[in-house]
């Protein structure tokens, strides 16, 4: 190490800047590839790890469903029902909840092209096949959407956004294997009260812990993103994406009506077809011309099991027969982006696996912020006055207090919001999402007046009251609050409220030990080998 400072300092006194070495490049590109698009990033995990369990939030955000599947007798009260509604619909489009529930059976319909019959939606109750009213919520949809969409802005933005986070993602995470030399000791070390060196600690062991996962996550997404990323096979083949995907995509035999009226075949009838075509269930069909005799029922398939991604299947709607003329199968290239986006959306994955998904998302959202942080708590006393430091400096800090406490208190607003917002308010779905926004953004405002270690103290510290409010307010809201949950095992609101104290607690015990911190004067020796050890 002196060595390398003598060699140093005598290329500086040469009028040479040192030479760098392939690992000290490695580490300078792993700090600005994860600087630049970190807060994007942090983003894109939190939001991303939430999803996995994006059908169970879906259920704690609509209590008026109960637990259960779809039953046969719903099925038919539902044709019943669309039959008396929209006999001379061009279409019916039926969209089934997923075995994990978080939504009840959706159907809607379309006027026919000469403008007879009606337009309109139902929501019926998967046990009984009921009408039903069920509050206006996205619910995790909207936090899955989010990770790679973002918000208020056209989505092709937010994608050519996340999709150049995500490349600034690989490459910091391949600088990093190169810069660790010690890369599997890292996964044994973690020293806690040493200021930046447990910052490192932490950065190091969630980065390795879960490392074939975030590469998994990472190049999937991309694969996910595909044309986004490079359009121009399309571009140069087809006229648009839409043309592209009309041809990759497989047609009924035939779409016309023959003028005579028939009944459509019992919805149960009809599924029943699919699941044997297939081998697994359906995820939602549409009836072309119902009451005609060449009425065709297209069904989709639920993406529940990895490498399962069979084309979309065509019965005539009358006798459950195949239909001629659509394709038999998909061709390589669209079986192995299926094999991708399941990896990387984990829909296949059966509970223990979705848990082992959602810890390692976990792992790298702290990954992320603590490299974050890392950045200022590095720089910080390399400041000619620690006190006032310079504007980027400043800048970044915001940032990371920001972003990394302001997100978490905003998604839980937007659980507070599911209750505490009128049943009938215009939009209510909508303002759900606009709360999330404006609790982040007036936290992020009160941050930035507040000295720094206060901001984090005191924003980490709303967060936690935040969430240990939502099991609170959901006692008052509905029937469903924790302790009857836990006695009728009603697991997913149990869950949930359990996951939301564990989250308080955490929230709380980063508050108190920033709190707790008081930085020690280490020897000048010491300091600077720990920058070198960084670096």
């Amino acid at each position: 190490m002196r060595e390398g400072a003598r060699l140093a300092s005598a290329s500086m006194a040469a009028g040479r800047l040192p030479e760098r070495s392939f690992r000290q490049s490695m580490a300078w590109l792993h700090t600005w590839a994860g600087l630049v698009p970190g807060w994007v990033l942090f983003l894109v995990f939190l939001f991303g790890t939430t999803a996995f369990f994006q059908q169970e939030i879906s259920g704690w955000m609509r209590p008026e469903l109960r637990a259960g599947g779809v039953t046969a007798g719903a099925l038919h009260k539902v044709g019943a029902t669309l039959a008396r509604k929209a006999p001379d619909a061009a279409f019916w489009s039926i969209t089934l909840p997923s075995p994990r529930g978080g939504d009840a059976i959706r159907a809607l319909w379309r006027l026919r092209e000469d403008g007879s019959g009606e337009s309109g939606e139902a929501v019926f109750d998967p046990a009984t096949g009921e009408e039903q009213t069920l509050r206006d919520t996205r619910g995790g949809w909207f936090l899955y959407r989010f990770h790679f969409d973002l918000h208020y802005m056209p989505w092709w933005v937010a994608r050519y956004i996340v999709c150049s986070a995500a490349l600034a993602m690989l490459v910091a995470i391949l600088s990093g294997i190169v810069t660790h030399k010690k890369l599997f000791a890292d996964f044994f070390l973690l020293r806690f009260g040493k200021g930046q060196r447990s910052w490192l600690d932490a950065h190091n062991i969630t980065g390795v812990l879960a490392l074939p996962f975030h590469l998994m996550m990472t190049y999937t997404g991309l694969v996910a993103l595909l044309f986004t990323l490079m359009p121009w096979a399309i571009s140069a083949n087809y006229g648009s994406e839409e043309a592209f995907y009309k041809a990759a995509s497989s047609e009924a035999g035939t779409l016309e009506a023959s003028g005579r009226s028939t009944p459509v075949a019992p919805l149960p009838l009809l599924i029943a077809q699919a699941e044997t075509q297939w081998g697994m269930s359906p995820s939602s069909l549409v009836i072309f011309h119902p009451g005609d005799a060449a009425a065709v029922a297209t069904f989709s398939p639920l993406r529940d099991g990895l490498g399962n991604n069979p084309p979309p299947l065509h019965l005539n709607a009358v006798t459950g027969a195949v239909q001629d003329g659509a394709s038999s199968g998909s061709g390589a290239a669209r079986a192995t982006e299926g094999v991708m986006v399941q990896l990387h959306a984990g829909w296949f994955a059966g509970p223990v696996l979705r848990w082992l998904y959602f810890l390692s998302g976990i792992g790298g959202t702290v990954m992320v912020a603590s490299g974050l942080v890392l950045w200022t708590v590095k720089r910080r006393a390399k400041q000619p006055d620690p006190a006032r430091p310079h504007f980027g400096f400043r800048l970044v800090e915001r940032l990371n207090i920001g972003v990394i406490a302001g997100t978490p208190a905003g998604i839980a607003v937007y659980f507070l919001a599911n209750r505490l917002l009128p049943l009938g308010m215009a939009n209510r779905a909508d303002w759900e999402i606009n709360s999330l926004f404006i609790a982040w953004g007036g936290l992020f405002v009160w941050t930035v007046a507040r000295p720094a270690k206060r901001a984090w103290i005191e924003a980490l510290s709303a967060c936690a009251a935040l969430y240990a409010l939502v099991p609170v307010v959901n006692a008052f809201t509905t029937e469903r609050g924790l302790v009857p949950s836990l006695i009728a095992r009603d697991w997913i609101f149990a869950g949930f409220d359990l996951a939301m104290l564990t989250s308080a607690a955490a929230l709380a015990l980063a508050a108190w030990k920033v709190a707790a911190y008081k930085p020690k004067a280490a020897p000048r020796r010491k300091a600077r080998e720990l920058a070198e050890a960084v670096t």
